[in-house]
């Protein structure tokens, strides 16, 4: 009888453990650190694909834009018989020159659009080197010749 009344005492307070110590209830320095350290390398991996990524979708959102500018440069030159001038330029297209009786604008909604997503408005040439006229940007900062030009040719 002792010997399953020594056991059922075990038991009860083996069930009954003591509160964590302080030593026990938290990370240790090295495992955060190794933590840390796992997640520089996945920043250090990743990081070069997505700002690749971003800059390819900053040349597919200039290219849109120039197609759109176009567009309502097209526009602009079935209502006024021509485009704009070399002088009036791309605000033309949102705000009527000084003696165009026939502009029937905006052509387009927002100055914004006029503006590459680098930052830079984009360039217009009439007559163009490539079209009729030339609506272009120069592209991303740090590349430079007509090969890193983005326009509607």
């Amino acid at each position: 009888m002792k010997a399953v009344a020594t056991a059922a005492a075990e038991t009860a307070s083996a069930r009954r453990r003591p509160a964590p110590t302080r030593r026990e209830a938290g990370f240790t320095l090295l495992e955060m650190l190794v933590v840390l350290a796992i997640m520089g390398l996945l920043a250090a991996i990743i990081a070069p694909q997505v700002l690749k990524y971003l800059d390819r979708s900053r040349v597919q959102t200039a290219k849109v834009q120039v197609q759109n500018i176009s567009q309502a440069l097209e526009l602009y030159r079935l209502d006024m018989g021509g485009y704009p001038s070399q002088s009036d330029g791309l605000q033309a297209l949102v705000k009527a020159p000084v003696g165009a009786a026939a502009w029937n604008g905006p052509y387009l909604q927002r100055t914004t659009v006029l503006v590459d997503p680098w930052g830079q408005p984009y360039l217009y040439r009439n007559p163009g080197q490539h079209a009729a006229v030339d609506v272009y940007s120069h592209g991303p900062p740090g590349r430079s010749g007509d090969e890193a030009d983005i326009g509607n040719w």
